[in-house]
Formats: C-alpha cells, sequence, structure tokens
C-alpha cells in the first residue's frame, strides 16, 4: 500500500501524490524516510533536501522548515517554503550563493552581528537550491544515458 502525500506552504500547494513509495525528510533532529506502514509522527524540519519517490521516478525539493506528520499512510509536510528541483532558477541560486559569500567576507564589527547572520542563512538556502537542482539535472542525464 503506497504513502499520500501532500506538500504545502503558506501560498501553494507544491505536491499531492497518492503512489509515493518512499519519502526522504530533513527532519530537525536528523534526515528520516518514511516508508508504508510508517508509526504514526509529528516532526519539525530543518532546511533541506525532501526526496520524494514514486513508481514514475524521483522528485526532489528543497524544504525551508515546517512540520511533517505521518498518519495512517498520509503524510502532511507543512513547509514554511519549499521549492521542487524544476522550479528552482539556477543562475538566481548561484548569484545568491556568490552575493552571500562576498557579504562573509568582508570586514564586520559588531553593528554587522545580524547582517552576518542573514548572509549565513541567505548562503544555506542558496547552496541547498542549487543541490537540490544539480542533483534533479544530474537524474536526468544519468536517465537519458
Amino acid at each position: 500500500m503506497p504513502l499520500s502525500l501532500n506538500v504545502v506552504t503558506p501560498e501553494r500547494t507544491l505536491l499531492a501524490r497518492e503512489d509515493v513509495v518512499r519519502i526522504t525528510a530533513p527532519a530537525t533532529e536528523g534526515q528520516i524516510t518514511v516508508l508504508p506502514r510508517h508509526a504514526a509522527l509529528m516532526t519539525s524540519l530543518d532546511v533541506g533536501e525532501l526526496t520524494v519517490a514514486t513508481p514514475e521516478g524521483v522528485i526532489d525539493m528543497a524544504v525551508f522548515g515546517g512540520f511533517l506528520q505521518v498518519s495512517d499512510d498520509h503524510v502532511s509536510v507543512l513547509a514554511d517554503a519549499a521549492e521542487r528541483a524544476d522550479e528552482i532558477d539556477e543562475e538566481r541560486a548561484e548569484t545568491a550563493r556568490r552575493r552571500a559569500e562576498e557579504r562573509l567576507a568582508g570586514p564586520r564589527d559588531a553593528a554587522e552581528a545580524v547582517d552576518l547572520l542573514r548572509a549565513q542563512a541567505s548562503l544555506r538556502r542558496s547552496l541547498l537550491r542549487l543541490r537540490v537542482r544539480r542533483h534533479r539535472r544530474g537524474a536526468r542525464a544519468s536517465a537519458e544515458r
């Protein structure tokens, strides 16, 4: 019996499927994998890659915090923000990564501490977007061989 999955953000439903074989998610306590007949679970999500295996293939997403609930083979992901790999603009993510690295490399004083935290968060988000997008591109290239 497969899992049903809903991935939602405050803006939209990113994914709704009834044929999910496996879900791997970035829980705050570490990466978890959910299979059919999983015990009931509620956990918070960290920034990371959400991977959904279906009979047709794998769907990769970048998630930026939220919650995951498992109950009776139904999984709900309530994400603060999320993007499917095929929606990520790689050039924009690369530009954000470079900009964050430049801000982190520059001189700092006590007044710039908040800006430093923002730059670190921006770098983490852009690196995740790039990893998810490039992973998807690599998987697609392998399938074409």
